[in-house]
This record gives C-alpha cells, structure tokens and sequence, in this order.
C-alpha cells in the first residue's frame, strides 16, 4: 500500500508541472486514471478531490502545449430545393473557436434540457413541459447563421432558443420552476420565455406564425435590414393560419424566413400519418424552399445564412425544412415509447447525434482534442448544478404581484381578480 501511495504522489507531482513535450504527460494522465479505477485501494475522498484537480489541471496542461488547428472545411449534405436554381454550399470553413462555441452551446442545452427532466420527476417543475434534446443544432446552427439585431419566435419547445437568444440557463431554469429570478418573473414556465428579440414561447399551436409575419412585417416598415425566423413544428404545418400567412408574405415580400422543425412526429402521430404531403419545404407552393439537415450543425448554418442573405435582398420570404429529431417524448406527460420503438431513437442517438457529429469532426480535423472537450463537459456540468440550485432556493414571487408587467412602461393601474371584489396593482 505504501508503495502504492508513494507511486501516487511521484505521478501527481509530476502532473503539477508543466512537462517539455505535451505528450510527455500522457503516462501520468493514463497512470492516474487506472489508480482511480481501482477502488480497493480505499484513498480518503481528500485525494480524491486533490487528484481530480490536479488531473484537471494537467489536461490543461497538455491542451494548452498542443497545436491545434485554426480551421478546418467540411463538406455538407446538399439541401434539397424548391423553386431555387442554387442553394447552400455544400462545403463550408470551421474555426477552432466557433467550433468550441457551438460545442459547449449544444452541450449546455442537452444538459440543460436534462437537469429540466429531473426537476419535473422530483415535481419541482409543474405544468406543460417540452424537452428539445437531440434538436440542439436548429437552435444553436440558426443562431449562428443571423444577427443578434435579428428576430426569433418559436412554439412551446423554446427552452433552447431562449438560452441561444442570449439568456442564461440560471434564468431559464428559475423560470421552470416559478421564481422570481427567471426571465419572465416566474409567471411565464416552459411556454413563455422572453429575450431581446426573442418573442417567445407560444402555447397555441401555429399561432406564432403569423406574429411571425407581423414581426417581418415591422422590419420592412421601419426600413431595417432585419429579417425574422418564424418558427413552427410539422404538426402545426398543417395549420390554416399558416397558408394565411404565407400568402401575406409573399404578397408584401417581407424579410421572413419561416422554418418548419420536422422531428417526424407531431405529439404521437408520425407525418405520414398526419400529412398527404411531407415535403414541408414545398408547401410554401410559391414561397421558394429548401430542405436541411437539421441534425448537422454546420448544414443548418450555411442554410441559415443562405436563407437571411436571400430575405435581406428584398426578394421576399424563403421556408427552411429543418429535418431533426428530438430525445423525450413530445411532453413530460409522454413517455416517448408507445409510438416509436426504443431502437429507433437509439439508432439516432447513434448514428445523427448533432453533438457527437460536431465532436468527431473536431477531434480528427485537430480542431480541438478529447480531452479539452471534456473539461468543457465538466464546466456545462457544474454550470448547470449551480443554476438548478438557484432556481431550487430562489423564492417564488408574491400574490401581490401577480397583475404586474402587463404594460413595458405605462403608469401603475389596478387590475381585477377572480372576482370584481379582487383588485391588483399592475406596475411595469
């Protein structure tokens, strides 16, 4: 035992230091992983903790030595289109430091969205909850092909969009949960979340669009050369209020760019079953379309710049089909297994996990290591445990503010309850 001890500590002091070569510390870093590995040892949880970080450290070490490339190109799937005579490249250019933005964005609303599946078990978030795990690419691949001066608004799976919008997942989480340190005040939940230009989270289905629309709509008006994302799922596709608002559009040529997340099943019906035709890209009819990967990042990147340059040139609206996938079932109340078989969403998960496709292209383009992702993973987890705790521990707002924001800047007025004896004050 002494020995072994004794081994320890020569390894980790060595670890500590910054080594001549990077590669040099790999034998340390393999030697102290098996002695985790090997729990008969019985160490007290005081080296544990010391040996992690050292661990930690010396991974930092290594990463910090190696030479990384700067960028790497990729090819992307074609997309299909519609009424387009050229589309996306099917080639594009990755950065080391935008390919480790998108990783740790995509990593933190996987995680995110899972610490929000917990929470709901432990019935610390009620109500209607919508999960968007294994979509992470459309929020996080659409963020980055705009401006931040761009619109957005979405359906009720807005978790992810909220966090790419800008706000903090301390603030997403309090939300859920009904604090008031959430974005909208703990009144809002898993529907309705608001950033700067962002409009939510809307609870009735297809009923975004035409707000969608209406947003476009401003941006021509005020002469701005902003273009908004219309949001929308394949169950809603087949919404009346969506043909209306296409047809406004068209007619007006407004700067919209209206995307149909396609994750094959509108709650429990697949689209063949709900649809006559799934080509969602076409159903714009004179809307000119195209249809994306939606679980490749970088394609729905290229297809989101494609689209923006093409509304920003005046020629009117454009419809993405983004074709994705999501983990959960459609809510907390579907188990996500009567409809579809346990072996199809593995196969996914397999073989089109957009945050595993991201990592391996990284990884053997020398854009980052194995290692350094990693450490990103231990960051988004403990960023998400510190945000849970808050949104736990954070107070819930008071009866008496229930009537406030109603209004962004109005003077304050009384609003009625329940009943017309019930009277709260409404403050902006």
């Amino acid at each position: 035992m002494r020995k072994m001890l004794a081994a320890v500590s020569r390894v980790l002091s060595g670890a500590s230091q910054k080594p001549r070569h990077g590669l040099a510390m790999l034998p340390s870093l393999v030697s102290i992983s098996r002695l985790k590995q090997s729990s008969h040892l019985g160490l007290p949880k005081c080296w544990d903790y010391s040996h992690s970080l050292k661990t930690r450290q010396a991974s930092r070490v290594l990463v910090a030595s190696r030479n990384f490339a700067n960028d790497a190109t990729f090819e992307i799937k074609k997309c299909d289109l519609h009424r387009l005579e050229e589309g996306p490249p099917v080639t594009t250019v990755l950065t080391r430091e935008d390919g480790l933005k998108y990783y740790r964005m995509m990593q933190t609303v996987r995680r995110m969205e899972l610490k929000a599946d917990q929470l709901y078990k432990q019935k610390i978030i009620r109500g209607f909850c919508h999960l968007c795990d294994g979509q992470e690419a459309c929020c996080v691949g659409l963020e980055a092909g705009i401006n931040p001066t761009d619109h957005l608004i979405t359906a009720y799976r807005a978790h992810g969009f909220t966090f790419t919008r800008g706000l903090s997942v301390r603030e997403i989480l309090a939300e859920l949960t009904g604090r008031k340190g959430g974005c909208a005040k703990g009144k809002g939940g898993s529907m309705h979340m608001y950033a700067k230009n962002f409009y939510g989270g809307n609870g009735i289905v297809g009923a975004q669009v035409p707000l969608g629309a209406g947003i476009a709509l401003a941006c021509k008006y005020n002469g701005k050369d902003e273009v908004c994302l219309t949001l929308y799922g394949d169950g809603a596709a087949n919404q009346g209020q969506i043909f209306e608002a296409y047809n406004m559009a068209a007619l007006w040529k407004l700067p919209c760019i209206f995307i149909c997340e396609n994750n094959r099943y509108g709650m429990g019906t697949s689209v063949e079953r709900a649809a006559a035709s799934t080509d969602y890209y076409k159903r714009g009819d004179f809307i000119p379309g195209l249809r994306v990967d939606g679980m490749d990042i970088l394609c729905v990147r290229e297809a989101t710049r494609f689209a923006a340059a093409y509304c920003r040139s005046g020629k009117g609206p454009i419809l993405m089909e983004l074709q994705t996938y999501r983990y959960h079932g459609h809510s907390m109340s579907d188990p996500g297994v009567s409809y579809r078989t346990r072996e199809e969403i593995q196969e996914v998960r397999s073989k089109s996990d957009p945050i595993m496709l991201l990592k391996d292209r990284m990884v053997n383009s020398n854009l980052a290591s194995v290692e350094e992702l990693k450490e990103i993973d231990v960051e988004v987890r403990k960023e998400i445990e510190d945000a849970a705790q808050f949104a736990t521990a954070d107070p819930e707002p008071p009866l008496e503010e229930l009537g406030y924001h109603i209004y962004s800047s109005d003077p304050p007025f009384e609003v009625r309850g329940a009943n017309q004896w019930i009277k709260f004050k409404s403050v902006s």
